[in-house]
């Protein structure tokens, strides 16, 4: 059976979440799937939007132990009824209608990881500022020159993958963080199947990114303790 979980970690994303949660269940209406929510204790009307959504596939759940997307979405994994999960942003950025191209790989040619890539290396619109372009491209060239290259985008937050990579890999992880994907495709000794599915990367239109200095610095500590992991016996 081709079952499968969604879950979308947020903070704040009140505005954006009562267009998209709409838009999902409209793209999946012919699919078996869950949706789970897990919030990390927003403080704008998150919670009273999604109040209004009474589908049996449909759960909130709110995280109260300090912000943290990679945190959130183990919270997610762990609660997933399904044995294939989707992850994916809740600020518009990742366009529902992508879903059905990444479930078609995934269930097609069984790979432990189908990744939602976008090309930021071509000289085309990436509706990303400078800054955030420039850090990505570095961020993904210090992961390929350390890790070795797996996907043409480690950075993204929309892909599917097994859950039982995750259930394997969990006392591995560092669970911590702003992306969760990178943490689970790269650990010691593990080998996964990864294919690549070019998306549509949307502008954010509500609401504030979450990229910080801080998450970069948080990224780049990550490569580097995967890297030493990496080459320590």
């Amino acid at each position: 059976m081709n079952n499968f979980t969604i879950v979308i970690p947020v903070y704040n994303e009140a505005k954006n979440l009562k267009i998209l949660i709409p838009k999902i269940y409209k793209e999946l209406k012919n699919k078996k799937f869950e949706l789970i929510i897990v919030d990390d204790n927003s403080n704008d009307m998150t919670c009273e939007i999604l109040k209004k959504f009474k589908k049996k596939n449909f759960r909130h759940i709110i995280r109260k132990k300090g912000r943290d997307l990679s945190k959130s979405c183990i919270e997610g994994f762990k609660k997933a009824r399904f044995k294939s999960i989707i992850v994916m942003d809740g600020d518009l950025q990742h366009k529902p209608s992508d879903i059905k191209k990444i479930l078609y790989k995934f269930f097609r040619g069984n790979p432990d990881f189908v990744i939602g890539t976008r090309d930021l290396f071509k000289k085309k619109k990436h509706n990303l500022n400078f800054l955030r372009l420039f850090a990505s491209r570095m961020l993904i060239l210090l992961v390929n020159f350390l890790l070795g290259k797996k996907t043409s985008d480690p950075m993204s937050g929309f892909f599917m993958f097994k859950k039982e990579v995750f259930i394997k890999s969990q006392k591995k992880l560092i669970k911590k963080g702003y992306k969760i994907l990178l943490d689970l495709i790269y650990i010691k000794n593990q080998r996964v199947k990864v294919i690549d599915v070019n998306i549509n990367f949307d502008s954010r239109i509500k609401g504030k990114s979450k990229m910080s200095l801080k998450i970069l610095i948080d990224l780049v500590s990550m490569i580097l303790k995967k890297f030493f992991s990496k080459i320590l016996l």
